[in-house]
């Protein structure tokens, strides 16, 4: 009995060992094929890092101010009579742009012209007298000093009458009347803005570190939220001669050039803020890759480098890397790359470290330094 409770036994254990050799080779032949097996590749595109010169720049926010603009005021108290403008018009210099009220004045000349006209009869007949020794010399030149004076009384009524016509002191064009007619107005009033905006100037701060690279003579480029799309350059052509004592920041002022003879007029107004690019005459070694093979993350930026596998084929290995100025669809890397490595440039988010790639570089976007959007 008990030796063939011995043999079951023995048999059992025989049975449970060859079963679990049988279950172990299986699971190696799993781990094994499971070794060989590999994701399917990525398809990505490339670039090459490269070397590049940029000119260094200075970037500002600057406020647009018009090369000539005045508010027209009355020179003198009156009614207003006429108004020769509707606003928003091109006028040129010289333009009379209001007439004020002048019957008063005009009546007061007539009376001038009168007494004028009598003073030189009675200077002449003076003279003729003085001449013939009839007269004295105090009689002639009281008669010449009534003369005088009577001239000089027509001369300031005309010019009062003058000072009631106002006319517009440069060309420009006019902004929004801020008078009517048969309104009465007080000397120093505001009537209507008037502004020449060619040449426009743009007005900006720098740093008081960056005085010393900023000279006249610079381009600036200036682009404006209100015109989009637009680019306008300009030189600088004063930098103010202090500094503030509470920004530390210096006052600079360009010359933008006029839109090309033909083109529309430019969409840029007096006061408005514009972003402002100083190219400054220094020019930086960079390396540049396209802003899309770089992955940017809050716990550092990277890209994916492409490297032959061990077992043939692409491989994107994850590169951290420090970036540095963008410009259109580039960007510069400080510490990283090296000249001359692949990177990959589409297809990036697919990525993680370690995966197989394939090139495809057909319809791959090329990246510019200036790009244009295609709104089409």
């Amino acid at each position: 009995m008990i030796k063939r409770l011995i043999v079951t036994v023995l048999g059992l254990v025989l049975l449970i060992g060859l079963l679990a050799g049988v279950k172990g080779m299986q699971i190696s032949a799993l781990i094994a094929a499971g070794k060989q097996m590999h994701p399917p590749p990525t398809t990505v595109a490339s670039a090459t890092v490269e070397a590049a010169e940029w000119s260094d720049s200075l970037s500002a926010i600057g406020t647009l101010e018009a090369g000539q603009g005045v508010v027209i005021t009355a020179e003198a108290s009156g009614r207003v009579a006429k108004l020769l403008f509707t606003g928003g018009e091109q006028v040129t210099a010289g333009d009379v742009l209001v007439e004020q009220d002048s019957s008063t004045e005009v009546s007061r000349l007539e009376q001038a012209k009168s007494s004028l006209s009598l003073a030189k009869s009675n200077y002449k007949r003076v003279s003729r007298l003085y001449d013939s020794k009839v007269l004295s010399r105090a009689d002639f030149d009281a008669a010449k000093s009534e003369q005088s004076m009577a001239q000089a009384q027509q001369d300031e009524i005309q010019i009062a009458i003058d000072r009631k016509q106002i006319v517009a002191p440069f060309s420009g064009r006019l902004g929004l009347s801020m008078v009517d007619v048969g309104q009465e107005i007080s000397a120093g009033v505001g009537i209507v803005s008037l502004q020449a905006v060619d040449p426009m100037l743009v007005n900006f701060s720098i740093p008081q570190q960056a005085l010393a690279r900023v000279s006249s003579g610079l381009s600036v480029a200036v682009t404006a939220d209100a015109d989009p799309g637009k680019l306008y350059n300009g030189l600088i052509n004063a930098i103010d001669t202090e500094v503030d004592n509470v920004s530390r920041t210096v006052m600079v002022q360009a010359t933008l050039e006029s839109p090309s003879e033909g083109t529309p007029e430019w969409g840029l107004l007096p006061g408005m803020y514009v972003n402002v690019v100083v190219q400054l005459p220094e020019n930086n070694s960079v390396l540049t890759v396209p802003a899309t093979s770089v992955s940017f993350a809050t716990y550092g930026d990277s890209v994916f480098v492409l490297e032959e596998g061990d077992a043939g084929g692409l491989v994107a290995r994850q590169q951290f890397v420090q970036l540095g100025e963008r410009r259109g669809d580039f960007v510069a890397v400080s510490q990283g790359l090296e000249a001359g490595q692949r990177v990959v440039s589409e297809g990036v988010f697919k990525l993680r470290n370690g995966a197989n790639v394939v090139l495809n570089e057909k319809g791959k976007i090329e990246p510019s330094l200036s790009p244009k959007p295609d709104n089409t």
